[in-house]
């Protein structure tokens, strides 16, 4: 038995301890936010934070996250800079189809914990890797700033 804690709550998987975290959060926490898209770590999709750092969730193991705290999408919004990045993704209407759009919330909220005044260039550095396929990546970097300034 894996025992793992999703935006606080613990959670208890019997199953395959190499079962990826993706599959985990989804399918038997049924958490739904946090998406499938390449499955090889590449487009940042599936990023959640596991103890406060972002990861792909689609090639971690179950057992990788055991008695660490994740944190997906729908818990984003518990603390001031992830309620910060949600609303400036709303204010800005960053969304085209949406799909990446969890994992790029994601990504910003571990920049800006890290970082509260990032330039163009940490924001680029920072979300690579997490791939839109609408190119909504100017409307990002908008709401990242966005979220920022509000946090000062």
């Amino acid at each position: 038995m894996t025992d793992l804690t999703i935006n606080g709550v613990k959670q208890h998987h019997d199953g395959d301890p190499n079962m990826p975290l993706l599959w985990f959060i989804r399918d038997e926490v049924g958490m739904t936010g946090t998406k499938f898209g390449c499955g090889v770590a590449q487009c940042g999709a599936c990023t959640v934070h596991l103890d406060g750092q972002p990861i792909r969730s689609c090639v971690t193991p179950v057992s990788v996250a055991a008695g660490k705290s994740i944190t997906t999408i729908e818990g984003a919004a518990s603390d001031k800079v992830g309620a910060a990045v949600q609303a400036s993704w709303r204010k800005l209407d960053v969304v085209q189809c949406g799909y990446c759009q969890s994992g790029q919330i994601m990504s910003a909220v571990a920049l800006l914990k890290k970082n509260k005044k990032p330039s163009d260039a940490d924001i680029d550095t920072a979300m690579n890797g997490n791939v839109c396929r609408c190119a909504t990546y100017a409307r990002i970097r908008a709401a990242i700033h966005d979220a920022a300034a509000s946090l000062a």
